[in-house]
């Protein structure tokens, strides 16, 4: 009778102690997690990546040197929320193949940068509620005739390092029985400088994105591909930055906030 009660004790002590421990791990990651919004507020200051080649989105205004754009009201807001102050931020420049890495070296606390959301980013980065949905096109130039995608067989699209461009066209070509070529820039403006001297036939992005790269000489073809949504990054596990986060984008959607913010940069189409 004494063997079993001390073995009860001791199945039960077992029990308690594997408790403690999961409690505390789990209290442990939630206040690591807290820790980042903390930092911010002792900071006093929102470090985030954004783009500053994309009219609407994120643009440098050359005349003030502000940063503007529908995804740079949208960190302004975040901002508010954390400090008090939309205009505590920091803004970063970034492009597709460097905003994942200054999020990785925890120099950017949020990259909002027209940033597709995939099932493969999840895996490196916690990502919001989507904010804002388009689709891949193509600009092309008017003197080329190009009506289509199946138009532009065997001819060079140009699309941005590590943008998901490249793999939706792929997927698209060989569904047409088409060949394409591709060609990988940096910037936009680079790839538009590409398509104006003839290096590249078609320049390729989101539609949106496309929409401020138009001239009287281009024109954007009716094709649309795969639907690219768009979220806030943030490093791995920052669980309470993404609360934040996406408590401002459902706030902003239900006062009718976002689409205001949206409809001022023209991307209520």
């Amino acid at each position: 009778m004494k063997k079993k009660c001390i073995s009860g004790l001791v199945m039960l002590l077992c029990v308690m102690l594997v408790s403690t421990s999961v409690l505390f791990a789990a209290g442990s990651k939630e206040s690591g997690a807290s820790n980042e919004v903390d930092k911010i507020k002792s900071r006093g200051v929102l470090n985030v990546g954004v783009k500053v080649d994309v009219p609407g989105f994120g643009y440098k205004d050359i005349s003030t040197g502000a940063n503007v754009g529908f995804e740079t009201d949208l960190a302004r807001q975040i901002a508010k929320v954390i400090l008090g102050d939309a205009s505590k931020v920091s803004f970063t420049p970034v492009t597709a193949k460097t905003r994942g890495p200054l999020l990785d070296t925890g120099e950017l606390d949020i990259v909002i940068a027209t940033f597709t959301v995939t099932e493969e980013r999840k895996l490196s980065y916690e990502f919001s509620t989507i904010y804002y949905t388009d689709a891949v096109s193509l600009l092309v130039k008017k003197s080329g005739g190009y009506k289509s995608l199946k138009d532009l067989d065997g001819k060079t699209i140009g699309v941005a390092q590590s943008a998901t461009t490249k793999a939706v066209l792929e997927t698209e070509a060989k569904n047409q029985g088409i060949t394409l070529k591709f060609s990988e820039y940096a910037s936009y403006p680079e790839l538009k400088v590409a398509l104006d001297s003839g290096r590249i036939d078609s320049f390729s992005v989101d539609r949106a994105i496309l929409m401020g790269y138009v001239e009287d000489s281009s024109e954007i073809l009716p094709d649309k591909y795969s639907p690219q949504e768009y979220g806030a990054a943030m490093k791995k596990g920052n669980l309470a930055l993404l609360s934040v986060v996406n408590s401002t984008i459902a706030d902003l959607d239900a006062s009718g906030e976002l689409l205001a913010m949206k409809a001022k940069w023209g991307l209520d189409k």
